[in-house]
């Protein structure tokens, strides 16, 4: 059959989108089996902790109304962990206070006092350390700490063991093997991690700390006593990098920074973005080995020997790879790619093997034949995308038509879309609607240089290169010209917004979260990203000027077609306000538009009744914009 595009019959529904998708954060080996976390969007998005024995099916071990889920940096991440007996301790998404949950005992007890919060938990040989984040009266205060496993810091905050603290930032505790040092990453709350982090390596006994000289150092490793191995961008691109860590002298003499060397350098990226705590770009395997994600657009994976000579590995999945844990010759990996669902997998490395542990599914090439990258000429260089072509086997498009698209600007604006497979594109794309994900200048996985474009440039090289791209996608022939909508989130929203500020390309826009005033949005927003807007676009009250003359509500007078905004009620990143100064400018100009808030979100949407409502109201929204009919 033929049929108009975006009215193609498809049987992916909203409902089967809001109740498909399960998000996994983390996985370990423990008590003979596997363990990870993931959410409910039925439960209100709820971490559950699950567990999976060998033949046996996953059960959940940590029940309704618990929560593993951290607020730390806002993001949050690391919040549980198990130990070998299968004791599992988190952090629960209500109070924020860690727990210890023993097995067969019910209910959980706390461990850590109220007050502040924890994340980024990690427990070796027996002791557990997480980053600390204290929001009380100012000044804020965050640390490396390390938590008694036997709950007598559980009314006592200062029983916590303080290793190293500050109004800065922190991540990636690692204990040496020898249980006497432990080496983190820092930095200061002026910056953000990707443009200049350091390592420490702190005496447990003395409190002597030796700097590892890096550049934007992430997720430090012991590879022995005296070797770390971590990642850092010194060349351009996160490579790994090892660090001679000597013996501290005694105090008050001052102790040497750390020697270090590059490991296996690469024209690609292992790391990106620290966005979120507990994410690993490398694990060190038992026989010394390292196996490493390297991200060149999208994800790969490559195992490097002791001598640095290495060997990809073939696997399904190839987007937004994090390392979880590793037993001998197998790894536990969480991910997706093009042509299998979000998932978490076992890779045993040797036998070249990938199994699916919870999602992981391959798609149908019919429906889902895979992204094509594709760079476009912008004013600032080339400009990288991934193109998911409109697919559906069981309609042909009326003949001598061009499918409407969906220009997809994502959010950070320091992160990438990797051009995966996802429920929301399948679901515009299997009803004749293309979706371009822009990997705009400022985007990770492309090396420093192609970073840094978006420095003090926010607001013009992002809206540059997404006209340039949707440009690009006419002049090419993919797309109807007339027919092409930008959508976004958060720091993608911005550029929604300040794209159909620009007008001349996009006939629509669909704006979640978005920011749209630059001041109100250094006034509000938490601490983590306070002093983000400094390297994008300038420090206060200096460039208070750029601030106005860059933020789309400043210019709203200036777009002139339909934009769907959705906001999260609860949202401390980016505030309702924003959204809501935008929906008063477009209704008093007279602008269509329609305004969703829904109760109970932050910033980004888990509960399932706002992910049925937001994809049935972005697609009606484009149907009456771009006048096709939804099919039922």
């Amino acid at each position: 059959m033929s049929a108009p595009h975006g009215s193609w019959p498809s049987p992916l529904s909203a409902t089967d989108l809001a109740t498909a998708g399960t998000r996994i954060d983390g996985a370990r080996y423990a008590a003979g089996g596997i363990w990870w976390s993931e959410s409910v969007p039925r439960e209100r998005g709820r971490m559950r902790v699950m567990r999976q024995e060998p033949g046996g099916d996953p059960r959940e071990v940590l029940p309704v109304p618990w929560s593993a889920r951290s607020r730390v940096h806002e993001y949050g991440g690391g919040a549980w962990a198990v130990a070998e007996d299968g004791t599992l301790l988190f952090v629960d998404g209500g109070d924020q206070r860690v727990y210890r949950r023993d097995p067969g005992a019910q209910p959980p007890t706390p461990l850590t006092a109220p007050g502040p919060q924890y994340g980024g938990l990690r427990l070796q040989q027996g002791r557990l350390f997480a980053v600390r984040e204290d929001l009380r009266p100012a000044p804020h205060r965050r640390a490396i700490v390390e938590i008694p496993l036997d709950g007598s810091a559980a009314q006592d905050d200062e029983a916590v063991r303080e290793i190293l603290g500050g109004e800065g930032f922190f991540a990636h505790p690692a204990l040496s093997p020898d249980g006497t040092r432990v080496a983190f990453v820092a930095w200061d709350e002026r910056r953000m991690p990707w443009d200049s982090a350091i390592a420490f390596v702190v005496d447990l006994a003395t409190g002597a700390r030796t700097p590892i000289p890096a550049r934007a150092a992430l997720q430090p490793e012991w590879r022995s006593d005296d070797e770390v191995l971590f990642a850092d961008d010194a060349t351009g691109r996160w490579n790994l990098h090892r660090a001679r860590i000597g013996t501290p002298p005694l105090p008050p003499s001052p102790t040497p920074p750390a020697s270090t060397d590059i490991v296996a350098p690469a024209d690609a990226d292992t790391g990106g973005g620290l966005w979120v705590l507990g994410q690993r770009w490398f694990r060190i395997l038992e026989d010394d080995r390292v196996l490493a994600v390297r991200t060149n657009g999208s994800d790969r994976l490559v195992l490097i020997d002791r001598d640095g000579t290495e060997r990809e590995l073939e696997v399904p999945f190839d987007a937004d790879l994090s390392l979880e844990d590793a037993r001998g010759s197998r790894v536990l990996i969480t991910g997706q790619g093009r042509r299998v669902t979000p998932g978490l997998w076992e890779l045993d490395v040797d036998a070249g093997t990938a199994q699916a542990i919870r999602g992981g599914d391959r798609v149908d090439p019919a429906w889902v034949p895979g992204a094509r990258p594709v760079t476009f000429d912008g004013p600032h260089g080339p400009v990288h995308a991934f193109d998911h072509a409109p697919a559906n086997p069981d309609v042909a498009a009326e003949a001598g038509s061009l499918p409407p698209y969906i220009v997809q600007v994502h959010g950070g604006p320091t992160a990438h879309a990797a051009g995966a497979q996802a429920g929301w594109i399948t679901y515009f794309t299997s009803r004749g609607i293309g979706v371009l994900e822009v990997n705009y200048g400022g985007s990770t996985g492309y090396g420093r240089a192609y970073r840094e474009r978006l420095d003090g440039q926010w607001g013009v090289v992002d809206v540059d290169d997404v006209l340039a791209a949707a440009q690009g996608l006419a002049d090419a022939g993919i797309a109807d010209p007339a027919r092409i909508a930008i959508r976004g989130g958060s720091a993608g929203g911005w550029t929604v917004l300040s794209a159909l500020v620009r007008g001349g390309v996009f006939a629509a826009g669909i704006d979640r979260y978005g920011v749209a005033d630059l001041r109100l949005l250094a006034a509000e927003t938490h601490d983590f990203e306070r002093h983000y807007l400094d390297g994008l676009v300038g420090p206060l009250p200096e460039a208070e000027q750029t601030y106005i003359d860059r933020s789309p509500l400043t210019q709203v007078d200036r777009i002139d077609v339909p934009v769907l905004v959705l906001q999260g009620a609860d949202d401390p990143v980016v505030p309702p306000s924003q959204s809501e100064a935008i929906r008063d400018a477009l209704a008093a100009r007279g602008v269509p538009h329609e305004y969703l808030l829904f109760s109970g979100e932050g910033h980004g949407f888990r509960q399932a009744e706002t992910l049925i409502a937001a994809a049935e109201a972005e697609l009606r929204f484009l149907g009456a914009v771009f006048g096709f009919a939804p099919a039922p």
